[in-house]
């Protein structure tokens, strides 16, 4: 608890020096609502959060279903506003040190969702461990597998990570990506995208390829 607290003073004393003292001040401010509101659901889900300081600001929320589903954050976890974190059933999401959240984001876990630490989540991307099972393959109405994400990612905005998915260490994601399946680290992934235009009238179609 020392070694945070001597964190959080000297982040202090540079934002402070880089920033100016009033706009550190407004900046602390937004920062201390944050760190309270995650000390609010900490109480709320006593027995199902294990975290020291996180920050989780305005308008974002943490939903638990299950007396064991599990939600585990590091240290100087980040969030910001507008995102859902959603844990039902046996699920477990883990959040690693430095983890960096931003605004609209969703992360449904019902299985095993990883965030390995320093991972930066841009605006607006979704996460999830399942799919509904639409087929009724089995009794069960979802289709659960796991999303692990290395240490130092990158995921870009509005970027879909579906369930069975592994991003190794320092990948970058390129926005507007749907992911599935296995992405190598120091690996930049991007989806191939194409337009496709058809006239309605005269039924000719064009493929425009996207840059």
């Amino acid at each position: 608890m020392f070694s945070v607290l001597r964190k959080i003073v000297k982040t202090l004393i540079s934002e402070s020096q880089n920033r100016g003292v009033y706009y550190s001040l407004i900046m602390n401010l937004s920062q201390l609502n944050g760190i309270t509101r995650g000390l609010f659901f900490k109480f709320l889900y006593l027995k199902n959060i294990n975290s020291t300081i996180y920050s989780l600001q305005s308008n974002s929320k943490i939903e638990i279903f299950n007396n064991k589903s599990r939600l585990n954050i590091g240290k100087f976890v980040f969030i910001r506003k507008n995102a859902s974190l959603r844990i039902d059933f046996n699920g477990v999401l883990s959040i690693g040190d430095n983890v960096f959240i931003n605004d609209n984001c969703n992360i449904n876990c019902v299985n095993k969702i990883v965030i390995g630490k320093k991972t930066k989540i841009a605006p607006n991307v979704c996460i999830n461990d399942h799919d509904h099972n639409y087929k009724h393959t089995t009794d069960d109405h979802l289709i659960r597998g796991e999303v692990i994400i290395g240490e130092n990612v990158w995921i870009g905005s509005n970027v879909v990570i579906l369930r069975d998915t592994i991003i190794g260490d320092n990948a970058v994601i390129a926005a507007g990506s749907v992911v599935k399946g296995e992405v190598p680290s120091n690996t930049l992934f991007i989806n191939k995208r194409e337009n496709i235009i058809k006239n309605i009238i005269k039924k000719e179609k064009y493929v425009v390829k996207a840059n």
